[in-house]
């Protein structure tokens, strides 16, 4: 089967990614130059077992250390500078960042997909700055002058390739384009399947079973044999290997919104079963807190337990379906709580992760004779978070938080889990 691609839309997208983001800004405060320095930044400088959250080009070049190693791994090297992060400020960098892509193209044609990538559709506003290709080394050439921030910009016909283009050329080149002419001879060649953006470790065993170990080969899978295998899944990885997307920029973020999840890894290890219940009681209150912002509530929890490494790792993940939605801190902890107990195996415990899917709008409730108190309680939870929102996370805390095994009151002082 061959893709008539006069059938899709022809866009022109930007994806902007910001070169070792957190690093290059700690970099330039200290007045140096992210490309040639040594710098990596670090969760706790205070602790040997902390993680790289990000290290300067010079650091991953020479030395191999990369984001996810560990401070322990970091060479004593007089040359290299170790910084704590400062995560209120890359935030504030990176709105900044938003802002100036506003100068080229309507706020409605910008997509900020992390704080440190974005996509901007750039059709209609060529005329005014030049092609896109002109474009992006203006806002290239832009954030270097400005912010002396560098970045790869990776140009294509929808979301899905430029963002491939960025991770496959433009971070070597500095910006690169793919059409939908260069599918065949830079997409199909990839492998392993993991390289491929939107296939997971477990989609690239599963492929890998069929038989299928880069993009040409899933290219040319029959459609319906994937389709079987992986349902809807299956066509879009089909499409998506013919270098077909169909994500439009501006869309809602919460539009096609599966899930709502927090996972967590502990500061330490938790031997203690009742311990660890304590923080999947947090964790509960901040799902249902998300899922309620948005007013909605899911039928299936899902619970996941990740062991410590002094246990050989492993955990498990499990899900249950209730009878009715619902986005109750107290409910989801039942489920969480019946989980935990069916499938713990006595072991430490490192990592939690809880997520709640099968979403609906939580416009309605079904009433239960043997739960009258379901309507206070669900709004109760409305309420709580009323009172976060206007007086702060930590103004209302469950009692769990204050043993010595809850993690809110510390996590509520940081920025995406880390020091402000």
């Amino acid at each position: 089967m061959k893709v008539d691609y006069s059938q899709f839309p022809h866009e022109r997208i930007l994806c902007v990614d910001m070169k070792s983001f957190y690093a290059s800004c700690s970099a330039v405060m200290l007045g140096l130059d992210p490309m040639t320095c040594y710098l990596a930044v670090v969760g706790d400088t205070d602790r040997q077992g902390s993680i790289v959250l990000a290290a300067s080009p010079k650091m991953k070049e020479e030395f191999g250390i990369k984001t996810g190693s560990r401070l322990f791994e970091v060479p004593k090297d007089p040359r290299i500078q170790l910084v704590n992060p400062k995560m209120g400020t890359y935030v504030r960098i990176s709105t900044e960042i938003t802002r100036l892509f506003h100068r080229y193209v309507p706020k409605e044609a910008v997509h900020t997909y992390s704080v440190d990538e974005s996509f901007l559709k750039v059709d209609g506003v060529e005329r005014i700055w030049g092609d896109a290709t002109t474009i992006a080394h203006k806002i290239r050439n832009s954030l270097q002058a400005e912010y002396g921030l560098p970045c790869a910009i990776g140009i294509g016909p929808n979301m899905l390739l430029s963002k491939l283009c960025l991770d496959l050329e433009a971070k070597k080149k500095g910006v690169a384009e793919w059409t939908f002419e260069d599918v065949e001879n830079k997409l199909w060649p990839l492998s392993p399947l993991s390289k491929m953006w939107g296939i997971g470790t477990r989609t690239e065993r599963n492929l890998n079973r069929m038989g299928i170990f880069s993009v040409g080969q899933l290219a040319n899978y029959p459609l319906e044999l994937l389709e079987k295998k992986f349902g809807v899944m299956g066509n879009q990885l089909y499409y998506h290997a013919h270098g077909v997307d169909l994500s439009q920029i501006g869309a809602p973020i919460m539009q096609g919104q599966i899930s709502f999840g927090k996972s967590q890894i502990l500061m330490r290890d938790y031997p203690d079963p009742n311990e660890v219940k304590h923080v999947i009681l947090e964790i509960c209150e901040e799902v249902g807190r998300r899922a309620r912002q948005h007013k909605k509530a899911g039928r299936t929890v899902s619970l996941g337990i990740g062991y410590s490494k002094d246990e050989f790792g492993g955990g498990f993940h499990r899900s249950r379906t209730v009878d009715s939605p619902t986005n109750i801190t107290l409910d989801l902890y039942k489920v969480c709580l019946e989980l935990f107990e069916e499938n713990y195996r006595g072991k430490t415990v490192r990592k939690i992760a809880i997520a709640l899917s099968n979403i609906v709008d939580d416009d309605q409730m079904q009433l239960n004779l043997f739960d009258r108190n379901k309507p206070k309680r669900r709004a109760l939870g409305y309420t709580m978070d009323a009172i976060r929102s206007k007086y702060g996370s930590s103004s209302i805390l469950r009692a769990v938080s204050y043993t010595n095994a809850g993690t809110a009151r510390h996590r509520n002082k940081l920025i995406g889990g880390h020091k402000t």
